[in-house]
C-alpha cells in the first residue's frame, strides 16, 4: 500500500508502498521491528547524545543483549560461531536466514530521522570492521580467546589502518613490530590516529609490517619513530575499545610487509590513548593511540605474516558499501528535511515551494539521491546471489565507485539543505541544526574508508583488469586452427 503522506525524499519507494523485486516478507518484517528498536534505543536521542558528544556505555549493553550489533557484520553471518555463544536470531530473524539486505537494511535504519552518523559510529564500528578480520583469518585458537566476549558485546574492538603520512596508501604504513629476542612477542611502536571505538574502551586490531627477507631486527633500526594511524577509516571508538587491530612494519616497502595484529589496549604498558575532536560525529569517539614498546604475544598475529594487506583490502568491501548506505540515508534527511523547509518558509509574499529556482535545485538533488538509492539496492540484490569470491572480484571496483559516488550524492543534497534553509543551514541551533550537522558530516563520508579520488581511480583500474582478464579467456591458443 502507498504511504502518500510521507516527506518527499524521507523514505526509499520500497519503504513508501510502492513495489520492490528485492524484499522479502522476512527483510519488511525485519525493518519494522528494526526500527522499532532504533527509536527506542537511538534515533530518538541521537541528536542529545551528538550534542554531549557521547553516547552512554548502558546504550551498548542494550545493543549487545538485544543481538543488535550482530547486523553490523558482513552477510552471511558466522553462524556456527554465533550459535556456539548462543545467538540463534536477531529480532526474530534466524541467523542462517540472514542475508546481504537484512544487513542494508539495518545500515540504513540507524540513521532514519536524525540523519547523524556519530551515534551510530560510536556502537557498531568495532563489530562492522574489527571482528570481521579475526572472523575470517584468525587461528582457531585466537578466535576462542577473544571471539565470544566480542559477539555478545562484553568486550569492544576497533580497527586502525592509517597513519598521517599513510591515510589511502596503505602500503606505506610505519608503525614497526619487531619480534623479542625470546621470539615470544612483538615488540610495537608508532602511533595510530582516526580510530573510533579505540581504547578509552573496547579491542582494536593492528595490522603488522611483515617483510620475509627482510626482519627487522634492533640493529637494524637506529630510531624509533612514532607514527600515527589516520584512518583509511578513522578510529571510531578506539576510545572505548579493549584491543585494536592494527597494521605495523616490520621492515621492507610495499604491501609484502603487511601483517595484522590484535593488540590490547585497556590497561596495557606502554598504550596511550587520547580523544581526537574532528568536525563531525562528535560522539563516534574518534582517538589518537601511542604505542610505545608494546609486548604483544605471537599468538595474537591474526593469519599469517605478510598477507596483512590482503586481508585489509578484504575488509574493506563490506566497509565501503556500509559506508555508502549510510551516505545515502543522510542525504534522504537532508533533503527532505529542506523539502518540508521550502513547504512551511515563506519569503516574498510565498513559500519557497512556490519559487521555481527552489523546485529546480531540489529536483536535481533529488534525482541524484534516487538514482543512488536504485544502485544501492541493485548492487546489495547482487551480493546475495554471488559467491564471496565472484562477489570481490566482479564487485569490488563497483563497491569503491558506489562508496565515491555516495559521498558525492550527499555533498549534493546536504549542500542543496544548507543553501534552501538560508542562515537557518548554517547554524548550529534551531530548526537547521540537523542539517547543519550533516554538512559537517560529509567529509566523513568522501576521506574513511578509501578517499574519493583514490577509489574513482580504484574503481575504473578493476573494472580495466576485469576486462582483460575476461577478454583473454576469449583468445585462441597459439597455433590453433582458425575454423
Amino acid at each position: 500500500m502507498v504511504t502518500p503522506t510521507a516527506i518527499p525524499f524521507s523514505e526509499p519507494p520500497w519503504l513508501r508502498g510502492l513495489p520492490s523485486p528485492y524484499y522479502t516478507a522476512s527483510h519488511r518484517a525485519w525493518q519494522k521491528r528494526c526500527r522499532a528498536f532504533l527509536e527506542e534505543n537511538l534515533i530518538n536521542h541521537a541528536l542529545d547524545w551528538e550534542r554531549a558528544e557521547f553516547v552512554p556505555e548502558n546504550v551498548f549493553r542494550k545493543f549487545a543483549d538485544a543481538n543488535m550489533l550482530i547486523p553490523s557484520l558482513p552477510a552471511p553471518l558466522p553462524v556456527d560461531w554465533l550459535k556456539r555463544v548462543g545467538i540463534h536470531d536477531i529480532q526474530g530473524v534466524k541467523v542462517e536466514e540472514w542475508d546481504y539486505i537484512h544487513t542494508a537494511i539495518f545500515c540504513d535504519e540507524v540513521g532514519v530521522s536524525s540523519g547523524l552518523a556519530g551515534p551510530p559510529s560510536s556502537l557498531m564500528t568495532g563489530m562492522a570492521y574489527g571482528v570481521p578480520p579475526l572472523l575470517k583469518f584468525g587461528s582457531k585458537q585466537l578466535q576462542h580467546r577473544f571471539l565470544p566476549d566480542l559477539l555478545l558485546g562484553k568486550k569492544r574492538t576497533c580497527i586502525a589502518i592509517t597513519e598521517p603520512e599513510a591515510g589511502s596508501d596503505v602500503a606505506n604504513i610505519q608503525t614497526t613490530a619487531i619480534k623479542s629476542d625470546d621470539g615470544k612477542h612483538y615488540i610495537v611502536n608508532g602511533t595510530k590516529k582516526w580510530y573510533a571505538n579505540s581504547p578509552l574502551n573496547p579491542t582494536h586490531q593492528h595490522y603488522v609490517r611483515y617483510e620475509a627477507h627482510h626482519q627487522i631486527t634492533k640493529k637494524n633500526i637506529s630510531n624509533k619513530t612514532k607514527l600515527t594511524l589516520s584512518p583509511t577509516y578513522r578510529i571510531t571508538n578506539g576510545i572505548w575499545a579493549d584491543h585494536a587491530c592494527t597494521a605495523v612494519r616490520t621492515n621492507g616497502p610495499g604491501p609484502s610487509g603487511l601483517s595484522l595484529l590484535l593488540i590490547p589496549l585497556k590497561n596495557q604498558p606502554g598504550v596511550s590513548t587520547r580523544r581526537i575532536h574532528i568536525g563531525g560525529a562528535h560522539s563516534s569517539g574518534t582517538t589518537f593511540i601511542t604505542l610505545d614498546d608494546v609486548h604483544v604475544p605471537i599468538s595474537n598475529l591474526i593469519g599469517t605474516e605478510g598477507q596483512g594487506m590482503k586481508y585489509i583490502m578484504t575488509n574493506f568491501n563490506h566497509e565501503r558499501l556500509t559506508i555508502a548506505i549510510g551516505a545515502t540515508r543522510q542525504a534522504r534527511v537532508a533533503l527532505s528535511s529542506a523539502f518540508e523547509y521550502c513547504m512551511r518558509r515563506e519569503a516574498f509574499d510565498k513559500t519557497l515551494m512556490d519559487q521555481p529556482v527552489v523546485r529546480h535545485r531540489l529536483a536535481k538533488a533529488g534525482a541524484e539521491l534516487e538514482s543512488m538509492s536504485a544502485w544501492i539496492e541493485q548492487f546489495v540484490f547482487q551480493m546475495t546471489q554471488l559467491k564471496k569470491q565472484d562477489a570481490d572480484t566482479e564487485l569490488g571496483g563497483l563497491t569503491a565507485l558506489a562508496k565515491a559516488q555516495a559521498g558525492r550524492v550527499l555533498d549534493e543534497c546536504a549542500r542543496c539543505a544548507v543553501l534552501l534553509f538560508g542562515g537557518n543551514g548554517y547554524t548550529r541551533t534551531g530548526r537547521g541544526e540537523v542539517v547543519e550537522r550533516i554538512y559537517r558530516e560529509v567529509p566523513l563520508a568522501r576521506v574513511p574508508g578509501g578517499s574519493e579520488d583514490v577509489l574513482l581511480d580504484l574503481a575504473v583500474r578493476q573494472l580495466v583488469k576485469n576486462y582483460r582478464n575476461a577478454s583473454k579467456l576469449l583468445e585462441r591458443p597459439r597455433g590453433s586452427s582458425k575454423l
